[in-house]
């Protein structure tokens, strides 16, 4: 479901799926907690071709992002679609993760 790919010491995490909700999350979850294992970890969640994020897919975002920091470790999001950043926008999030238009920018952020 997910895909992971290291770039200059930062893992850059893609989807495979175009929905992430209640019926996928858990795998998700499961995967991307994984990569925060390591202690000081810098990761990039890459949003390209995420259609829609239900509830639980916000929900598994924040709690992927209390584990990273509890390891010493930065999450940050890239590439959303639209639709998907209208829905950070609409429920706050955007103030919670630093979210970047595309990979690039993302990349020299760190």
């Amino acid at each position: 479901m997910i895909n992971i790919e290291k770039k200059d010491n930062i893992d850059i995490i893609s989807f495979s799926v175009n929905k992430i909700n209640a019926l996928n999350i858990d795998k998700i979850r499961e995967d991307i907690l994984k990569v925060l294992d390591n202690s000081n970890s810098k990761v990039i969640i890459d949003l390209k071709g995420v259609e829609y994020i239900d509830s639980s897919g916000f929900g598994c975002f924040l709690s992927v992002m209390k584990a990273a920091r509890n390891n010493y470790g930065v999450l940050k999001f890239a590439n959303p679609e639209p639709r998907v950043n209208e829905l950070f926008e609409t429920l706050h999030l955007h103030t919670v993760f630093q979210i970047y238009s595309d990979i690039d920018t993302c990349l020299r952020s760190f």
